[in-house]
């Protein structure tokens, strides 16, 4: 490789550092955003999740669809992942999550959330419910609310059986972990809750029927929006995070090239005096 050869590929290198650090800052301002975002909702979810748990404990007298289990002939997943790419294992690692459990069912069907979902289950000719795009970095109530109406009607139609969401839960910047999460039927989350004592029950009113239904479609939006946030936050931390990684291998390449530009240099300049004292000795 020749010393212009080798000046153009450090012009390249450092063409691309400059965008990966423009997109490493992006994507830093809007983790910070996220973050934030998360903070702020976390308390109410954590709350509606206590509250369903609750009246699912003393729910021995209330009948509810959702509460019915059923033989799981078919199973709707719901999968939330990116519309963008560039930012490192976050997509592959919540598709490759969904693929797995859904690879141990008879009969599934997909709910996607983000491009990188649908082109994904495209791929393997999956069966659709639903699809939503340009929604996962800027999640609103709205895009979770109309998530859940699709999926309690068609669990309330007996086309599916079984809701399950499948996501990413942000744990810290570096750290994003795949989960999934049962919506429908409704059940106990006995890993977070702790069962009250009798007396310190809440009594309900007008009846815990009522307040059951009321509290059902609230829930699940709730979860989904829940979702989405998590998935939003650990997407900024995983792109500003390659991002980062990719600035510091442009760095590392952009000095290996100037080493050896300076010494293609160097060789030069050590050959072009080798041929004028050549040159001066043949006057002699």
């Amino acid at each position: 490789m020749t010393g212009r050869d080798i000046k153009r590929r450090i012009k390249s290198v450092t063409s691309t550092k400059q965008i990966t650090k423009a997109m490493e800052l992006v994507s830093s301002a809007k983790l910070r955003k996220s973050k934030k975002h998360l903070q702020d909702t976390k308390p109410y979810f954590t709350a509606m999740q206590e509250a369903i748990n609750e009246a699912l404990e003393a729910s021995d007298d209330i009948r509810n669809v959702f509460l019915k289990e059923r033989e799981a002939k078919k199973v709707l997943y719901i999968v939330i992942a990116a519309d963008r790419g560039l930012c490192g294992g976050y997509n592959a690692n919540v598709l490759r999550k969904a693929a797995n459990e859904m690879s141990t069912k008879k009969n599934t069907s997909v709910i996607t959330v983000g491009s990188k979902a649908r082109d994904f289950f495209r791929k393997l000719d999956a069966d659709f419910d639903g699809e939503y795009i340009g929604i996962s970095e800027r999640p609103v109530y709205e895009n979770a609310k109309s998530i859940g109406e699709l999926s309690r009607e068609l669990f309330m139609q007996n086309l599916v059986d079984e809701v399950t969401l499948v996501y990413t839960k942000f744990i810290s910047t570096i750290n994003h972990k795949p989960r999934t999460l049962k919506l429908l039927p409704l059940s106990i989350d006995t890993e977070n809750f702790l069962p009250k004592e009798r007396e310190e029950r809440m009594e309900y009113e007008p009846s815990s029927e009522e307040v059951f239904d009321y509290l059902v479609p609230k829930y699940i939006d709730s979860m989904i929006y829940a979702a989405l946030i998590e998935s939003s936050t650990s997407e900024q931390g995983a792109r500003r995070v390659a991002m980062e990684s990719a600035t510091d291998n442009a760095e590392e390449m952009i000095d290996k090239l100037k080493l050896k530009y300076n010494r293609a240099r160097q060789a030069s300049i050590t050959q072009e005096i080798a041929e004028i004292v050549g040159g001066a000795e043949a006057l002699k």
